[in-house]
């Protein structure tokens, strides 16, 4: 057990949190603030060299995975029933996440515990929020165009992976409706940037416990009890909204693949802890893909394309947050929301919860956008800023949860199992040893 990652993993958090408490100004403070917000950066400085490590190889990584994903399928047969089923699936556990979201926020009506003085202390220099254009001034023609990756520059520039995952359907569709002499040089290709990426994800891994104990230690110095305190009955809320979700998940994992929900959170406990050190869903995508097919016999087919995939437009974790967080701060400035206003709210959750970059943080950008929408001033936003790093890993956590679990409903619902994944790697391992003694 000591030599697994997960408990390298776990005693990295626990300690990162006991010295941060012990160096925190607003906990036991054995030094001074000046003193330990200088040791801050430099306690993070592995786990912000193991994310930047991960960011730097992410594009190739999702690329050359849904690529290799979709041309393992050997069928176009089988891609369009992964890809007819995979996007509504998508599309539902969404909207599933954000009606639970709505109920448990407005039955608990967390804005009601927190003193309105506290509404005084918001600084608007305190906060720098990237702008966003809202959702409603583009139609919907125009998104869908917008979809199509043009701009591929511009897109890594704004972080935006959807472009990329797009691009990469695009050419792994093209390759299986290719000659196998004309699409081989870009499938060794593809081969050969998922080796790259893997290999670097392998050096970052070795570096995970001490960046995981870097991270937590960093957050807990700057944060300490008194943020979480205060806002005790909103944190609590979303846990609620994402201890709910992940009810749910379990439920689905039962009933398409009959696993119970402790033998599935035992399978998965690894994910899980590394998406909620990292607050990443990039991050893991290695060993989410590695995950389910060891561990949940997944064939690779299916992890390949549905986990990249999942990780870029399946972000239920961040889409109950946000909706949740929303109805909190519009409680507290005392907005009232009519029907309609909700039904908008709930669409533009979804909306804006899809193509999301899986990096830490995002989720408050996006919230800027629902924000502006329902009028609430964007200046709400520093109310929770304080108690938002340790709620971003929590909806991380679920958010790669919910892409294993997609994993396993495709696994049914395409109607592939690992032996025939494995006979269709064989098969192709043995026309490409033809084709070369040829």
């Amino acid at each position: 057990m000591f030599k697994t990652l997960w408990f390298k993993v776990l005693v990295g958090m626990v300690l990162g949190v006991v010295v941060g408490l012990m160096l925190s100004p607003n906990a036991f403070a054995l030094v001074s603030k000046e003193v330990a917000f200088t040791i801050a950066p430099w306690v993070a400085l592995a786990g912000n060299i193991f994310l930047a490590l991960i960011k730097m190889v992410v594009i190739p990584l999702v690329m050359s995975s849904i690529i290799l994903g979709i041309t393992s399928a050997d069928n176009t047969e089988t891609l369009k029933s992964l890809g007819m089923k995979i996007a509504p699936y998508f599309v539902f556990t969404t909207i599933v996440a954000v009606t639970l979201g709505l109920i448990i926020a407005l039955y608990i009506n967390p804005g009601q515990y927190v003193s309105k003085d506290i509404l005084n202390t918001i600084s608007t220099s305190s906060i720098v929020i990237k702008e966003v254009n809202p959702i409603s001034n583009t139609s919907i023609p125009d998104m869908i165009v917008d979809l199509i990756p043009v701009n591929v520059s511009q897109a890594e520039l704004d972080g935006n992976i959807l472009f990329f995952v797009i691009l990469a359907i695009f050419v792994g569709v093209a390759l299986m409706n290719m000659e196998d002499e004309d699409s081989k040089p870009m499938k060794d290709l593809a081969k050969s940037f998922q080796a790259f990426s893997m290999t670097v994800v392998s050096w970052a891994m070795k570096l995970a416990p001490y960046a995981v104990f870097g991270l937590l230690c960093s957050i807990t110095i700057k944060i300490g009890f008194d943020a979480i305190s205060s806002m005790s009955m909103y944190v609590f809320t979303v846990l609620l909204g994402l201890f709910s979700l992940l009810c749910f998940y379990l439920t689905v994992v039962y009933l398409s693949s009959k696993i119970k929900p402790l033998d599935f959170l035992r399978k998965v406990r690894e994910v899980q802890l590394m998406a909620f050190s990292t607050s990443s869903s990039a991050a893991v995508m290695p060993l989410s893909m590695k995950t389910a097919e060891d561990k949940l016999n997944v064939p690779t087919p299916i992890s390949k394309f549905v986990i990249p995939l999942g990780a870029t437009i399946n972000m239920d974790g961040t889409a109950i947050y946000q909706v949740i967080a929303a109805i909190f701060l519009t409680q507290l400035f005392g907005i009232d929301l009519s029907l309609t206003q909700m039904v908008i709210l709930a669409l533009t959750t979804v909306a804006a919860s899809i193509g999301a970059p899986s990096t830490p943080g995002v989720g408050i950008v996006i919230l800027a956008t629902i924000l502006q929408s329902l009028g609430v001033p964007v200046e709400g936003i520093a109310l929770i800023l304080g108690v938002d790093r340790i709620l971003d890993m929590c909806r991380t956590t679920i958010n790669v949860t919910g892409d294993l679990t997609a994993s396993l409903v495709m696994k049914k619902l395409v109607n592939i199992s690992s032996q025939e994944a494995d006979v269709a790697k064989e098969i192709n391992a043995l026309k490409q040893k033809v084709s070369k003694e040829n």
